[in-house]
């Protein structure tokens, strides 16, 4: 039976880079996975490039039950030491809007240089290889001997410590499972309700019907939902889709908005519409659909009117012709147009997954959890990020600080 200083459940961001960071300091690693390809979700993200950071992280960028807890991780693995190891793998990148970082060729580049780190580190991976069970010692870690022991397709080890870096529930075609919340459940670990969250939302089909034909069309808008204690609020691209409305905006919010809340939409926030309105009335006899699309698309602008107008007659009528009222509630229903989603389009299409082991039972300094030698890091705990990196720098962070806590345990004294 093979033994090692630790074992590693999963092999995306934070799995790869804490067995990379354990190996180098002097650890033996290994790390298992039960996909046939490795870190596939980075390979997917930012449209092939990895969205890998953000310049701008901070604890107001995670949605969390505990969002301070994030802030020790962090603050002790920043986005510039992120690039530093860029910088040593000769990887190029460039910066999109607000902070936003990718690589310049592909995001094949970052599992590359994760796995040449593994290698570095002397780490042992075994892919695919499933963890069948997973059982703890108290005589074994006594005598200073293994304290978990776990079966896996390809035999069982013993291990002085186990990280899970399972992730969460979204994207189940490229792997995700419930995993580490099992593990966290099986040692009496609480964890909180998981939902997916960065994801598109859908709306009654009927209800939906007239703005389905707008598929494909995105504007800048201000997006918010909750009251007036727990309201967030971004300003950022819609993208209106066949069931509903994606794009960052509306991902941004959905890991905020709770089923039976409505959202708030302002289609035109640099503007104020009712102004715009009453000036082009006094100037124009263009229909107001023309009008309006000097501040929307022009589609937008069409579909809106007829869906506002009390008749179809009216919404054909020149501007200077519309009436005050009517005008003004169309403007109104611009600057806050309010509608409940039916839901989300689930884990499918979830970037992440919002929830996960609870906070309250890991330290925030080295990632282990009360049941001794049991780390969690990356997303399969309750810590979850913005559309933009920060979710890539969570699992950095959270990796290297469970890294350094391992060797600091485990490593023997020089």
């Amino acid at each position: 039976m093979q033994s090692f200083d630790v074992l590693v459940v999963g092999a995306g961001a934070a799995g790869l880079f804490c067995a990379g960071v354990a190996g180098q300091l002097g650890l033996k690693v290994l790390l298992l996975d039960h996909g046939e390809k490795v870190a596939e979700k980075i390979r997917i993200s930012g449209g092939g490039r990895c969205n890998f950071t953000n310049r701008d992280v901070g604890p107001a960028n995670f949605l969390s039950q505990n969002p301070r807890f994030a802030t020790s991780a962090l603050s002790r693995y920043t986005p510039r030491d992120f690039l530093a190891l860029l910088a040593r793998h000769q990887i190029a990148w460039h910066e999109k809007h607000k902070g936003q970082l990718f690589c310049d060729r592909s995001a094949e580049d970052i599992i590359t240089m994760l796995l040449a780190e593994c290698a570095s580190g002397g780490v042992t991976r075994w892919q695919p290889c499933s963890l069948k069970a997973l059982r703890y010692s108290d005589a074994a870690a006594s005598d200073g001997g293994a304290h978990y022991e776990a079966d896996t397709s390809q035999g069982t080890v013993h291990s002085r410590a186990v990280v899970v870096a399972t992730g969460g529930l979204s994207i189940p075609k490229i792997g995700a499972s419930d995993l580490g919340y099992r593990i966290a459940r099986q040692f009496d670990l609480p964890v909180v309700e998981t939902r997916p969250a960065l994801v598109p939302l859908c709306f009654d089909e009927v209800a939906w019907a007239p703005f389905a034909q707008l598929a494909g069309l995105s504007l800048p808008v201000e997006i918010a939902t909750g009251g007036k204690k727990d309201s967030m609020r971004f300003r950022e691209d819609l993208l209106f889709t066949h069931r509903g409305l994606s794009g960052p905006g509306v991902l941004q919010i959905s890991s905020y908005w709770q089923e039976g809340q409505a959202i708030r939409l302002n289609l035109a926030p640099d503007a104020d519409v009712a102004d715009f309105m009453q000036d082009a009335k006094s100037r124009s006899r263009k229909r107001v659909a023309n009008e309006l699309a000097t501040l929307l698309p022009a589609r937008l602008a069409e579909t809106w009117v007829t869906q506002q107008a009390a008749s179809a007659q009216l919404a054909q009528r020149p501007i200077n012709e519309f009436p005050d009222r009517a005008l003004q509630q169309l403007a109104q229903s611009i600057a806050r147009w309010e509608l409940t989603p039916t839901g989300s389009e689930g884990y499918r299409k979830a970037e992440v997954t919002a929830g996960g082991v609870d906070t309250k039972a890991l330290s925030s300094q080295t990632l282990e959890s009360r049941q001794s030698g049991l780390y969690f890091i990356g997303e399969v705990v309750d810590v979850t990020g913005w559309l933009g990196g920060y979710n890539f720098q969570w699992a950095w962070a959270s990796a290297h600080a469970c890294a350094q806590a391992l060797a600091a345990r485990l490593r023997p004294a020089s």
